[in-house]
Formats: C-alpha cells, sequence, structure tokens
C-alpha cells in the first residue's frame, strides 16, 4: 500500500509540472501538450501497476527516477499555446480596452451605403408587398427591402486617462475622449460627464460607456470628460456628489492654459462647458448645475448647458436603496434626492436638456423635476424629450437601435444648438 501511494504521488506530481506558468489558470486543451507525452503517461501508469506488488518504496523510487530520465518528454517545457490562449500585449494606459477599440473602429461604409439606396427605398415603398418576415419584406416584383438596419460602428476617438483626484482617501479618475476630426481652429466645447451606476455598480472605464461617450465626443464634436466617482460600498455616497463637483473644479484649473491635462489647455472652450449624465450620473449632474449657481466661477468658464438622460430622482416610491447608502442625509426630502425650489432656481446654466425612456420606471421621476424646474422661477430653458421604445439607459447597452441613436443625436444637437442658431 505505500508502494501504491509513492508512485500516485510520483504520477501527480509529473502532471502538476505539465502547466506551464504563463497559461491561464485553467485546465490545459489537449492541444497544450503532444500525443508522446500522453503515451509517456499510459507507460508510467501500465509499469506501475504491473511492479507495485513486487517493489519496495525503495526501489520504486529508484526505477521512477531512471523511466523519467528516459522518456525525457515527461521533463517540464513550455507548450505552444493556440493564438486564443497566447498572452495578449496590453494596451498602454492612454487608450481604453482593444475590445473597447475594435467596437468603435468599424468601418462606417454602411452610413454612405444607406445614403446611396434612399431612392430605391422610397421606389419599395410605392411597390406592392407579396411577403413580410420579421427581418425583411418581399415585393410581387422580386424586391426584397430589409427591416433592420445595419449596425453602424463610430470610428475611434483620441482617448487618454486622466487623474483629477490622487487623494488616497478620495480619489477620483476620469477617461477624456478627443473628436477624430476636431476642428483645428476652433476650440472644443467641453462635456463633463457622469455615467449611470446606482451609486454602487458600473464603470466609466466599461466598454459600454467607452463607446458611448466616444459617440458623443464624434457626433457632437466636443472634448468629453467621462468622470470615475465613488461608489458603495467602499466610498457611500455623499462622496459621489463630492467627487462631482471636484471635477468640474479640475476642469476649471484649465483656464488661461495652465492646467494639468494639456488638452483641456490647448482645445477646451471653457465658456461652453456642458454638464451631463445619465440615470445617476443626470442626478449628479443637477446637483453640480445647482451649486454652479450659488458659486461665482472665474471670468472665462461658463456652463452653457445641463443634460439630463433618465435621470434618476427620489419621490416615486424608490427611495429606500439610496437612504440606505447614504451616510449623512436629510430623510426623504434630502434635496440631493429631492430637489428643492431654491435648487431648482438657482441652476448655474442657461438650458436644461431631460430625456425620458417610454418603458422606464424613473420616467415619472424625470418628468416631476421638468415640471419643478418650469415652476420654480428658474430664468432658463427647459426640455422634455421621450425616448419611445426605450427601457432605462438602454441607449448606452444597444447603441445601434434607431430609437439610441435618436438619442445621441438629440444629445449632439443640443450642444451645438447655439452654433445652429448663428
Amino acid at each position: 500500500m505505500a508502494t501504491a501511494r509513492c508512485s500516485s504521488s510520483i504520477l501527480l506530481r509529473t502532471k502538476t509540472t505539465l502547466r506551464p506558468a504563463s497559461a491561464p489558470h485553467q485546465q490545459n486543451p489537449s492541444s497544450t501538450y503532444t500525443s508522446i507525452i500522453q503515451h509517456s503517461r499510459n507507460l508510467i501508469s501500465t509499469a506501475t501497476n504491473k511492479t507495485i506488488h513486487t517493489t519496495t518504496m525503495a526501489s520504486t523510487a529508484r526505477w521512477s527516477t531512471s523511466l523519467l530520465n528516459k522518456y525525457s518528454v515527461l521533463r517540464p517545457r513550455t507548450p505552444i499555446l493556440p493564438p486564443a490562449l497566447a498572452p495578449q500585449p496590453q494596451p498602454p494606459l492612454s487608450t481604453y480596452s482593444t475590445t473597447v477599440h475594435h467596437s468603435i473602429s468599424r468601418s462606417t461604409a454602411t452610413i454612405k451605403k444607406k445614403h446611396a439606396t434612399r431612392r430605391v427605398e422610397a421606389t419599395m415603398e410605392e411597390k406592392e408587398v407579396s411577403l413580410e418576415f420579421p427581418f425583411f419584406r418581399v415585393y410581387k416584383d422580386g424586391g426584397v427591402e430589409s427591416l433592420h438596419s445595419t449596425p453602424v460602428f463610430y470610428p475611434p476617438c483620441d482617448v487618454k486617462d486622466a487623474v483629477i483626484s490622487s487623494d488616497a482617501c478620495a480619489p477620483v479618475t476620469a477617461r477624456i475622449f478627443l473628436p477624430k476630426t476636431p476642428n483645428p481652429n476652433n476650440k472644443l466645447p467641453v462635456l463633463l460627464f457622469f455615467h449611470d451606476s446606482g451609486f454602487c455598480a458600473s464603470s466609466a472605464f466599461t466598454e459600454e460607456y467607452s463607446n458611448h461617450v466616444a459617440a458623443i465626443a464624434n457626433e457632437a464634436k466636443v472634448l468629453a470628460i467621462s468622470v470615475e466617482y465613488a461608489k458603495f460600498p467602499a466610498r457611500s455616497p455623499p462622496e459621489c456628489y463630492e467627487d462631482a463637483w471636484r471635477s468640474l473644479e479640475w476642469v476649471v484649473l484649465h483656464k488661461g492654459g495652465d492646467g494639468p491635462e494639456p488638452w483641456l489647455n490647448e482645445l477646451a472652450d471653457l465658456q461652453r462647458v456642458f454638464i451631463a449624465g445619465s440615470g445617476t450620473g443626470g442626478n449628479l449632474s443637477h446637483w453640480v448645475a445647482s451649486l454652479v449657481g450659488k458659486t461665482v466661477l472665474p471670468r472665462g468658464v461658463s456652463v452653457e448647458g445641463s443634460i439630463l438622460v433618465h435621470p434618476f430622482f427620489g419621490g416615486i416610491g424608490d427611495d429606500d436603496q439610496w437612504l440606505f447608502m447614504c451616510k449623512e442625509k436629510n430623510g426623504p426630502e434630502d434635496p440631493r434626492l429631492k430637489p428643492t425650489v431654491e435648487d431648482l432656481q438657482s441652476l448655474g446654466c442657461k438650458r436644461v436638456l431631460v430625456c425620458v425612456a417610454e418603458k422606464d420606471p424613473l420616467l415619472v421621476a424625470g418628468r416631476n423635476y421638468v415640471t419643478a424646474l418650469k415652476k420654480s422661477g428658474w430664468s432658463g430653458s427647459v426640455e422634455l424629450v421621450e425616448n419611445q421604445g426605450l427601457g432605462h439607459c438602454e441607449h448606452v447597452y444597444k447603441p445601434y437601435e434607431d430609437s439610441s441613436r435618436e438619442v445621441l443625436k438629440k444629445i449632439a444637437s443640443f450642444i451645438n444648438e447655439k452654433n445652429c442658431c448663428c
């Protein structure tokens, strides 16, 4: 019995060494070692079974050593990994993941194709339909019309990550997006963006939000800053509100062209700053805009507009989670949860865009916000847009749906409204 344990131990150690250090921590597929190794394992197993009853522990050890030397292929070696398992080079810190870059850098030739086929589509509408399926329609003359547009992939932006606050207790970072073809003669409006998170999840660095903010930067031709703010439970509210305000202060540092980020020094038009966010980010955007109205910004810095897409606010029966997470609060009437008339009156911007989604439980919260803002006596203009067919923040996760594209176009047109009127 002792002999059996010894031999088994040797075999187990032999198998263990076959996992290369560079391979992923998962069971190696058969393609990562040769058939000779497998054959050698079988030889050891067969020979062990024949001698296990007639050898002593010492002789088994000597026999195993000689057999290992004889069959040198059992010695550890680095296998040739298939491409899917081979270690991939890591992207530099100044870029987002290769998956994000790949997903937003596909060809935009499909856009030209859609323009080229408009006349054909217009003609098809006048023809008699023979058959209709979920994905296409067949006409009696043999023509076929697709009912689903081909996904459009956005061209890549120049992207870099920045540190807004290096405080170990309250770190704040951001991802900055520069449109692919900025006008070299004009500076760009600045979009300070806060993602949806429920105050406890997601990130500015996810593929979905990297794609989304890159799309806004390209569509609206803005320098976009997507902020990574505090999340529960590591850092509970109200720290996220403090991070949001700190990020605007960081943008203001670039007045005069001597801030820490060269892109903002050289390309940012700080007289056209927009504060925007989706879901939770819409809530943060309102809070920052209300503080702007109570603060004197330096000359040359102006917040022109605020964009709240499917924003979260309290008062519609979904306050328990926020109240549980927030360390410092004034109950259900907390002004960050339910904006006060004073805060609405003091919004420090000229224009506000509020988008609500047809299938979003928070639709009522967005509508209530617009109604309260109009009644507050605030002197700016507010626009309410309802996104048909969308649920909460689905425009971020389903960017190629027509309804999602409409959200993107509305954000861009709102930002450039001033230029369109000139």
